[in-house]
């Protein structure tokens, strides 16, 4: 969960309902984006994410160098170009590009370019080779990384009332909701393919549109390599019947007030980005398989290693513990990715 720019975040596009009544009544979509990144948002804090919350990212260096692997395995698919790009979309402090560059040999970090693409300011000490930007770069050529960025881009909720018509969801600063006009346009459209709301009282959706062209936009900047988004994810068919809008403060989950104070966040169907990146080859996976397939498996050392290297036993046994969280069912290892290839076989496969 990391922030990148506002006009990234909506697509790139010019179409976003900024509007709020006299009474301070707007929808989801518009409170989440000044709560999140307007002057004084969350995402402008110095702490920055890791201050709230902990992502793969934070809860092992094992995570870095997965994904490090995952580059070396899309630069041998390039056939080693003279310039690798490395994007790491919605980088928080470099945590992860950091990690990336620390993890690769060094034939390889050689030729990498290195990305961060953020909106908060560039962090103080940050390694001299890693590039900050506020956009991602045009015709990027290697690996395209978006781990729970998708998450924090703002959406609207839509809930079904007494009609059972869906209606957008309203709310002020102080988290007070109340329903507003029935949903239209591309979001009814959005909502009917993706995720249909019965004409139950009560039901509710988060309309994903936004997050599906905002992936379009990144991905669409790769000319060869692969797009990776890593995030909350729900599919067809197992949407939650009361969304998954959420908050985060400190640490702990709580009731999203859109004010600044708290992270907002909301599970992405992953399957609408896929549909909305039309990429030949593009599948989804869970964070489980994807890291045993780069060869994080959180298997227990030998106990043998224990009475011949005993301080080799303890650091595989803590490597060991790592890995089995990154890959716990029920935990991070339920998070999806889902995996765009551009002229490159799937890596990952196999």
């Amino acid at each position: 969960m990391a922030p990148v720019t506002a006009g990234a975040a909506d697509g790139g596009r010019g179409d976003r309902d900024d509007r709020t009544d006299r009474r301070g009544w707007r929808g989801w979509r518009a409170a989440t984006r000044e709560a999140l990144y307007g002057p004084g948002g969350f995402y402008r804090r110095p702490e920055g994410p890791a201050g709230h919350f902990r992502t793969s990212v934070h809860a092992s260096p094992l995570f870095a160098g997965a994904v490090a692997r995952l580059l070396c395995r899309v630069d041998e698919a390039l056939g080693r170009p003279a310039a690798l790009d490395f994007v790491d979309m919605a980088a928080g402090r470099g945590e992860l590009v950091t990690g990336v560059l620390a993890a690769l040999p060094a034939g390889v970090a050689a030729r990498v370019r290195a990305r961060a693409v953020e909106l908060a300011g560039r962090p103080a000490g940050l390694d001299h080779r890693i590039e900050w930007r506020d956009e991602p770069p045009e015709r990027v050529t290697g690996l395209l990384f978006a781990n729970e960025w998708l998450d924090n881009v703002p959406v609207d909720v839509a809930e079904v009332d007494p009609a059972g018509v869906p209606r957008l969801v309203l709310v002020r600063q102080d988290g007070t909701e109340r329903l507003g006009d029935p949903v239209a346009g591309d979001g009814a459209r959005w909502l009917e393919r993706w995720w249909p709301l019965e004409g139950r009282e009560g039901l509710r959706a988060e309309i994903g549109l936004p997050r599906d062209r905002a992936w379009a936009a990144a991905a669409g900047t790769l000319a060869r390599g692969l797009a990776v988004a890593v995030d909350y994810a729900h599919a067809a068919g197992a949407r939650p019947p009361f969304g998954t809008l959420t908050g985060f403060r400190e640490g702990r989950e709580t009731t999203p007030v859109p004010d600044g104070s708290c992270d907002i966040t909301a599970h992405v169907a992953l399957d609408a980005c896929a549909a909305a990146c039309p990429l030949p080859g593009a599948r989804l996976l869970s964070q489980r398989d994807a890291l045993r397939a780069l060869g994080l498996t959180g298997g227990r050392p030998p106990l043998a290693l224990a009475s011949t290297d005993p301080a080799g036993y303890v650091r595989a046994l803590a490597g060991a513990s790592q890995a089995a969280e990154l890959t716990a069912p029920g935990g991070l290892g339920d998070f999806g990715w889902l995996v765009q290839p551009v002229g490159i076989p799937d890596v990952l496969a196999g």
